[in-house]
């Protein structure tokens, strides 16, 4: 017992935490507000994953550092605009396809990378963002890097954009009652495909994470489901910005907590056990406050212009 309350009380493993927890958060921001808008995007796996190819191989072909962050985000829009223009105007299954962008955008960045590597027997390295080191705020944050700063700050910043100006409430609007954001004026097709752009670039962000200031490269699988819990986690923040930077911290301490309990005990039991507790406990909490959610009353709904 108090080799578990040394770990809760490390600086180590809240750095793990944030560290962790990082990617979920850009993620679950850009699906919630995909979603505020009226659009359910399950192509967020395939985005990250095609966030963390693409802007890992820019800065490969050298390219800045920030540089690629952007590419990453310009990826995602671009396979935001795809899922939008099927879903929005054309008013396609949702859940059909993003199933088929996350297809779509995974093969590809397999792809590219084997088609512009074909030699490399192992992920070639890139030197990724360095931590601020800003130790006046603690051992626990000096670790960060700017990304992570980055995804911190955009929680307030969403959420003020989303409840405090007329965007943000043309946003809430389309994903509540489009037929009334329509009366006033709102172009209901315009605004849920940019939600879906902004949201989807905010995804590809939170895979370029991965490769650009977690790792120092690319690897196969290296999304391994983040996108899916991003999708858990929107339902459990209900749909609220600060909700969500809480769901993937404690999403992010449960998976550095079963690290360090791996080492704990020793070998006793199959590593298996340990992976699965970060997603047992998830599902868990998404149950209790899944219960009490108030889910957008247009999500998943297909609008037609003109439509009362």
């Amino acid at each position: 017992m108090s080799e578990v309350v040394d770990i809760l009380l490390s600086a180590a493993f809240w750095a793990a935490t944030l560290r962790i927890a990082t990617p979920l958060i850009l993620g679950t921001l850009g699906e919630l507000i995909c979603e505020r808008a009226g659009v359910l995007n399950l192509g967020i796996e395939g985005i990250m994953t095609a966030g963390a190819m693409s802007g890992w191989l820019f800065v490969h072909l050298g390219a800045p550092l920030w540089a690629g962050v952007l590419l990453a985000a310009l990826v995602g829009a671009a396979f935001g605009l795809l899922h939008g223009f099927f879903t929005v105007p054309l008013g396609l299954s949702q859940h059909v396809t993003g199933i088929g962008i996350t297809l779509l955008a995974t093969s590809l960045a397999y792809f590219t990378y084997r088609v512009l590597l074909p030699q490399a027997t192992s992920p070639p390295r890139i030197e990724p963002f360095q931590p601020l080191g800003l130790t006046w705020l603690g051992p626990a944050l000096a670790p960060q890097t700017a990304l992570t700063w980055l995804a911190l700050l955009l929680v307030p910043v969403v959420a003020w954009a989303l409840y405090r100006t007329p965007l943000g409430l043309a946003v809430r609007t389309c994903g509540e009652n489009p037929a009334a954001a329509e009366a006033q004026g709102i172009d209901v097709y315009a605004v849920r495909i940019g939600a879906v752009m902004v949201g989807s670039a905010l995804m590809a962000v939170g895979g370029a994470f991965l490769t650009l200031s977690a790792f120092n490269a690319f690897f196969f699988e290296m999304v391994n489901g983040r996108g899916w819990i991003c999708v858990a986690l929107v339902v459990f923040a209900s749909w609220r910005p600060g909700k969500a930077l809480l769901g993937a911290l404690l999403f992010g301490a449960f998976d550095a907590f079963q690290v360090r309990l791996q080492q704990l005990s020793g070998g006793v039991l199959p590593y298996q056990i340990f992976l699965m507790l970060p997603f047992l406990l998830s599902i868990m909490a998404l149950i209790v406050m899944s219960r009490r959610a108030a889910y957008p009353q247009a999500l998943m709904r297909p609008y037609v212009k003109g439509q009362r």
